[in-house]
């Protein structure tokens, strides 16, 4: 493999955009403890001053990609390389692919509007917000570092926001389900560093620099340690199974807007981070673990699915549907060729867009019954008919119907794996039919939970609540229309990264491929 291909740099930028990127939610961050407290009459000056501040983020992130990014090139660009800490080898480096470009964009819009989202929350409010501009800068810091060390802070950083909004504002068993977050993804994150430090010492030059721990050459059992430990310190953030089971937990504690970001962006991080260390890093190896990836991920599909039925909490039935989702994601990356890498990047800004929009009306709705039982909720349809409509449509998105953003991302996955000669005729009927399986499970579980939710025995309990407002009815526009926009025009998605995965598929040597007979 030409690592260098991929990861080259191909310029760099004047004005530091990217740190600007970073940056300036946590400087919106710092402001928020000199801010009048909630009993004051300028109590919703936090919640405005993070609106301003992610909005102008998101603004940014979109000006400076769509004039300065060059979506026909493979390479690094807006390129920023400062010399942070040189006694161990840590550098402010950052740069944008087509990789990671498209993932910063879904988390510049996922965290603005998951603060819009949270336009009702009154306690602790310097707080609430402050965490959510600290976890902005902790997302795109993450999708944008080039050095190891850097990236691996990034990733740790992003835990205690999304602990603390879990611990504070969650349900009544919020803490012990921001314990289990904690505890899972702290302790993948020590294979995460074991593995990073590993590579970095490896050779003849220590580097914490991606593009330059690229260039080495890792195999035999060194790499498939190096692999297994990645595998496992970012499969539970995806999340895989059987690492999976803090999800469910966080997403029925969470409130709604921090379940948007777990679901919106979180759990894409560990896609992200599969295919920029375990594919780009360790191609060798990965070509070896690929079918074992295609396993895993089948194995999301299904089991996804059927513990979805079982849920009979409407938020813990849409997480179990996450797990399930995001094995399509593994399934794409295990595929080995462009078609399968891109359906991958596409499964997850899709999923990102779908599952945010479904966190985001379940909770418009608890605040107006103030319960997620689906047994306790029926004939909401009648009382709530644009929420219905919403959910409904996010629900159609999430089971792939055709003109939706979640077929096309799904049927690519499913061409990069018939395409694949690398892998026996047996190997690729038996993983689609499987895979199959979950699309047929899918409009069950979730048309059934829309039908008890919204069509059921009607509650006289439930018959006088209000419907959506103005701002709610924007909040779930801004995430109903791209994926409707990218359901029949994916070039709008895919033209960010094609040329990027295209370029990492053909660095990829198929003919190497194990073949699973």
């Amino acid at each position: 493999m030409d690592a260098n291909m991929p990861m080259s740099i191909d310029s760099q930028t004047v004005f530091p955009w990217l740190s600007l990127i970073v940056l300036l939610p946590i400087v919106g961050a710092l402001i928020m403890p000199f801010l009048p407290t909630q009993e004051s009459k300028n109590s919703n000056l936090p919640r405005n001053i993070a609106l301003v501040i992610l909005l102008a983020d998101f603004l940014i992130i979109v000006l400076a990609f769509a004039n300065l990014f060059d979506p026909s090139s493979e390479s690094l660009q807006l390129v920023e390389r400062l010399q942070w800490l040189p006694s161990i080898g840590l550098e402010w480096s950052l740069g944008v692919d087509g990789i990671s470009a498209p993932l910063v964009v879904l988390s510049g819009l996922i965290t603005f509007l998951s603060a819009a989202a949270s336009w009702k929350v009154k306690q602790k409010t310097r707080l609430y917000f402050a965490l959510l501009l600290i976890q902005a800068s902790a997302q795109a810091l993450v999708f944008l570092s080039q050095d190891f060390l850097l990236f691996f802070l990034a990733w740790e950083l992003e835990l205690v926001p999304v602990y603390l909004l879990i611990a504070i504002w969650g349900g009544k068993r919020k803490l012990y389900a921001a314990t289990k977050f904690i505890l899972y993804t702290a302790l993948a994150s020590l294979l995460i560093l074991i593995s990073g430090l590993a590579l970095a010492l490896s050779g003849d030059q220590f580097t914490f620099n991606l593009s330059e721990i690229a260039a080495k050459s890792f195999t035999g059992n060194f790499g498939i340690f190096c692999y297994l430990g990645f595998l496992i310190g970012f499969g539970v953030k995806l999340p895989i199974f059987p690492l999976h089971t803090w999800l469910p937990d966080a997403h029925g504690e969470a409130n709604a807007p921090v379940s948007m970001l777990l679901a919106g962006v979180l759990l894409k991080m560990g896609g992200y981070a599969l295919i920029r260390f375990n594919v780009q890093i360790l191609p060798d190896t990965h070509l070896i673990l690929a079918p074992a990836l295609i396993i895993i991920g089948i194995v999301n599909i299904i089991y996804g699915a059927l513990n979805a039925f079982a849920q009979d909490n409407v938020k813990r039935r849409i997480a179990c549907s996450s797990v399930s989702h995001m094995g399509f994601v593994l399934v794409g990356i295990g595929a080995v060729n462009a078609l399968g890498i891109s359906g991958a990047m596409l499964q997850m800004i899709s999923h990102g867009l779908i599952a945010a929009a479904m966190f985001f009306v379940t909770g418009s709705f608890y605040e107006r019954t103030n319960t997620l039982s689906i047994p306790n909720m029926g004939g909401l349809a009648k009382a709530l008919p644009i929420t219905f409509a919403f959910f409904l449509a996010s629900s159609l998105a999430s089971l792939a119907l055709p003109g939706m953003s979640g077929f096309i991302s799904e049927i690519t996955v499913f061409l990069g794996i018939t395409s694949q000669e690398g892998f026996t005729s047996l190997f690729r009927a038996i993983t689609i039919l499987l895979a199959a399986i979950g699309l047929v499970l899918t409009p069950i579980y979730l048309l059934s939970m829309c039908r008890r939710v919204f069509f059921g025995p009607r509650i006289p309990a439930l018959s006088i609540v209000k419907e959506m407002d103005a701002r709610e009815l924007s909040i779930g526009l801004s995430l109903l229309v791209p994926t409707l926009v990218i359901g029949f025009w994916p070039r709008i998605a895919i033209d960010l990264y094609e040329v990027s995965t295209n370029a990492l598929a053909q660095s990829l040597i198929t003919n190497n491929l194990v073949p699973i007979s």
